[in-house]
């Protein structure tokens, strides 16, 4: 059979992985997580592992596995019924409306931008830090 491939040719253009740049490699930089952004609020499932942790905390007090504690937790929220759900529903829902107010709160703070003088703690304090590590090599210096 003229211009079909061998078996070996198939299998290795088969067996061929084309790899991708690790994550966040080659990208550019990313942009900066703002640490005053409101976090998202807990799902239902995850305010009732609250109260749960605590519980099976106190039942099983020699147990120190996380996979154990995630894994009851499953367990019993999958058999709960919607009635006994729902206090964990409306504290779910309590905290997202809660979420809401401040998410639009702290997007409409970054809309208006921030002040011309006023710089980030983060600069600052690295600014600090270099002015300190700069002045306590100085002193090393002195003192021998």
């Amino acid at each position: 059979m003229k211009g079909a491939k061998s078996k070996t040719e198939t299998r290795s253009s088969k067996l061929s992985v084309t790899k991708k740049p690790a994550k966040g490699a080659g990208r550019g930089k990313a942009a900066a997580k703002d640490p005053n952004k409101p976090k998202r609020p807990a799902s239902a499932f995850f305010v009732f592992m609250e109260d749960f942790r605590e519980t099976f905390k106190k039942e099983n007090p020699k147990n120190k596995s996380v996979a154990t504690v995630g894994k009851a937790a499953g367990d019993k929220w999958k058999s709960l019924s919607d009635s006994e759900k729902a206090p964990y529903v409306a504290k779910a829902e309590k905290r997202k409306v809660e979420y809401e107010k401040n998410i639009k709160a702290y997007n409409k703070k970054l809309e208006e931008g921030p002040k011309e003088d006023e710089e980030s703690d983060k600069s600052v304090s690295e600014v600090n830090d270099e002015d300190d590590a700069e002045d306590g090599s100085e002193e090393e210096e002195d003192d021998e």
